[in-house]
């Protein structure tokens, strides 16, 4: 590994002229999430600060995440690249979660000096400019520093909606329907039998079992941010309130809901809890609603749109569809689930920083 300036340099120069990172991802986009460069960028790595020019009618919105060793990873059981992705995802995800396009990103790392002499930190850089292609996404900026023994990553990203136009959890009425992306539960479920020693197949063995544990695993490992679903939801006015899915259905609902001084109640049939989850879950003692509610880094959006609008709703953006898991009440009441003829509060049941 060269010295902090020449790496500084050296990405500096891969951003510039556009170079991808060495992983396997494609760098492709939905038709509905054309790839531009924000012109807007007066200049981005190489100085002390990255310059923008701000845009007529347009709005800013910005984002930051930490990711901890040993808190949201662990260096044993996360390949950098993948590391490099997640960094990178969870910032995406809250962008798409105000309905907003993305358009600039900055990774901070502190890693110990024993990491630094190899080349984890340019894998981990490749994860994250391979995504950031995906979604015409430009790293600007960040910084590097050693820590004495465990790495951290903050990412930050800049986005822009139409002013005015930002989604915000503020915006939910009783009657509203309440929906989700993709499905539930993986994720946790990959956390889960991480936890229990569980590795990614060093190759494709053919075997159903292995594909389908791989799947869960990724979910944890690699999640995918639904930047198409939010500019949908965002530029077409079809969502009223929006939050994604980071530290579980329970929680980020309660979340929303008090913000928007409303209730809801939810059909535990209808979640679209992750059929591999279902699967393969129920053999190791693990509950699939459970992780679906509580769990947590899923990073699907959970939003609500007015009975009239839902009818305007696409059935999949970038091969990702929606469910209708249930609708907006009135704050007296309560957050509720059903399952069959039993009714119970939902209580917030997933991560807590502290």
């Amino acid at each position: 590994m060269k010295g902090e300036s020449d790496f500084i340099d050296a990405l500096r120069r891969r951003v510039d002229t556009g170079t991808r990172g060495r992983g396997d991802a494609e760098n492709t986009v939905s038709p509905r999430l054309p790839v531009t460069v924000s012109s807007s960028l007066v200049t981005g790595i190489g100085d002390d600060a990255a310059v923008f020019g701000s845009t007529a009618g347009k709005e800013t919105v910005i984002t930051a995440d930490l990711l901890v060793e040993d808190i949201d990873f662990r260096r044993t059981t996360t390949p950098p690249y993948l590391l490099g992705h997640k960094a990178l995802a969870v910032s995406l995800s809250d962008i798409a979660a105000m309905g907003a396009r993305p358009l600039w990103s900055m990774i901070s790392i502190g890693v110990p000096e024993d990491i630094w002499q190899t080349d984890f930190v340019e894998r981990l850089y490749d994860g994250v400019l391979d995504l950031a292609n995906r979604y015409g996404v430009q790293l600007i900026g960040g910084d590097t520093s050693r820590t004495t023994e465990n790495i951290v990553i903050d990412s930050i990203v800049t986005g822009e909606a139409t002013a005015g136009m930002s989604v915000l959890r503020t915006g939910a009425r009783a009657g509203e329907q309440i929906f989700v992306t993709g499905s539930l539960g993986a994720a946790a479920a990959g956390l889960r039998l991480i936890e229990r020693g569980a590795h990614l197949a060093e190759q494709n063995l053919g075997d159903e079992d292995s594909q389908k544990l791989d799947h869960i695993l990724l979910r944890q490992l690699r999640p995918e941010p639904r930047v198409g679903w939010g500019i949908v939801l965002g530029e077409e006015r079809l969502a009223t309130s929006m939050i994604d899915l980071s530290d579980g259905l329970s929680s980020d609902l309660n979340r929303l809901c008090t913000a928007s001084g409303v209730g809801a109640i939810i059909d535990s049939a209808l979640l679209p809890i992750d059929e591999r989850v279902t699967e393969l879950c129920g053999r190791r003692a693990l509950d699939p609603l459970q992780l679906a509610l509580h769990g947590g880094e899923d990073f699907e959006l959970l939003f609500t749109v007015k009975p009239a609008d839902a009818p305007r709703l696409p059935r999949k953006v970038d091969g990702v569809g929606i469910k209708c898991i249930g609708t907006i009440g009135s704050a007296s009441e309560g957050v509720t689930i059903s399952e069959g003829p039993r009714t119970w509060e939902l209580k917030p049941g997933g991560w807590k920083h502290f």
